[in-house]
């Protein structure tokens, strides 16, 4: 019985953002392909209060089924890192997709500039749907297609409701502070892990301080791609992973 591959998606996003590539992920796992919304994201509307990473990620696990490969994107990296650590009977392997298991920047860490996470907080009280834009757009830096990238992106979001406000503050809240560092070390599981060369928001140096972390810990670096590798380098992502599975 082959088990399933579950997709955790990013922050501000919904699990609409895999739709360009799971018909192309089920025909390669040959197995069942489920993409799951993070509490308060998309059509999860569970409500956490307050709303914690532990608490959320408990809610993620409840509904997956022993011995998945988990695959997690940015955010969803972290959530998958968690899950793997305290539920490891529901995870046969994780693959990181353009994540860390600490994103804020504290050296000689390389991560995402405290100012800018700050920046993003502020900007979300504001002006919520701007925010996430800018956000896009930084996703898809680097990326030749930058511009039908977001496009397509936005609208795939779309059909989903928007994020509570609670999850949106609280996952920037856990970009900004989880370390999970020691876990990725300890974890029980195999990680392998996909990156953008180009990607602002998980350095390139911050691979080399995974693997001295964690041995086991497997990767590719796709030269071209940024922080959505899956948008922007559709078939080389899946080759990648295509090998990882």
């Amino acid at each position: 019985m082959q088990n399933e591959c579950v997709l955790l998606h990013g922050w501000g996003m919904n699990q609409g953002v895999w739709q360009l590539i799971k018909p192309e992920l089920e025909f390669l796992y040959s197995g069942k392909v489920r993409c799951l919304d993070l509490p308060g994201y998309g059509d999860s509307s569970a409500s956490l209060s307050p709303y914690t990473l532990h608490d959320a990620a408990k809610r993620v696990s409840e509904q997956l089924k022993p011995q998945s490969v988990l695959m997690g994107w940015s955010l969803g990296g972290l959530f998958a890192i968690y899950i793997a650590k305290h539920w490891p009977e529901k995870v046969s392997k994780v693959i990181l997709v353009a994540s860390t298991p600490f994103f804020a920047e504290q050296l000689p860490w390389a991560g995402i500039k405290p100012k800018v996470l700050t920046q993003f907080k502020e900007q979300l009280l504001q002006e919520r749907s701007k925010t996430i834009e800018r956000f896009l757009a930084i996703q898809a830096m680097g990326s030749e297609s930058a511009r039908d990238d977001i496009k397509q992106l936005k609208q795939l979001l779309s059909q989903s409701s928007p994020p509570n406000n609670e999850a949106l503050s609280a996952g920037l809240e856990i970009l900004q502070n989880e370390d999970l560092r020691e876990l990725f070390a300890q974890c029980p599981v195999p990680i392998r892990g996909i990156f953008g060369r180009l990607d602002s928001l998980v350095p390139y140096r911050a691979i080399k301080k995974m693997v001295a972390l964690n041995a086991d810990f497997e990767y590719e670096v796709l030269d071209k791609a940024s922080h959505a590798p899956f948008i922007s380098h559709k078939s080389e992502f899946l080759s990648v992973v295509k090998s990882m599975l």
